[in-house]
């Protein structure tokens, strides 16, 4: 499992800071929330995930620690289930890039415009 070494709340820029070790990943607030682990966002099995749209302006209210496993994020639209394991949070901060283009990607398809 890798864990934070530290994690840092910035909400005025609407960003979680995930630390490890020298290494600082910034993953704002949208990329998170278009990104819940929760059933609402990725339904219940293959094919059921639900396209997340207009989230640029989503902030997150707080962190909420879940055992020594994951994390629950509390954003400002109202949504909070879902919980960010450290291994899934690992892998949104290493993958941000790709992860992003794919949902820009889905994004286009639904045929919805989102300037950026």
């Amino acid at each position: 499992m890798t864990l934070p070494t530290d994690i840092i709340l910035h909400q005025a820029s609407r960003q979680l800071e995930l630390r490890y070790d020298e290494k600082a990943y910034h993953l704002p607030a949208e990329y998170l929330r278009v990104y819940s682990p929760s059933a609402e966002v990725r339904g219940h099995g293959e094919g059921q995930e639900v396209l997340q749209l207009d989230k640029q302006t989503v902030g997150i209210d707080k962190l909420e620690p879940t055992g020594h496993y994951a994390l629950k994020i509390h954003f400002d639209d109202g949504h909070d289930s879902g919980l960010y394991t450290w291994e899934y949070l690992y892998s949104l901060a290493t993958e941000q890039t790709e992860r992003w283009q794919d949902y820009l990607n889905h994004l286009k398809q639904a045929g919805h415009h989102v300037e950026r």
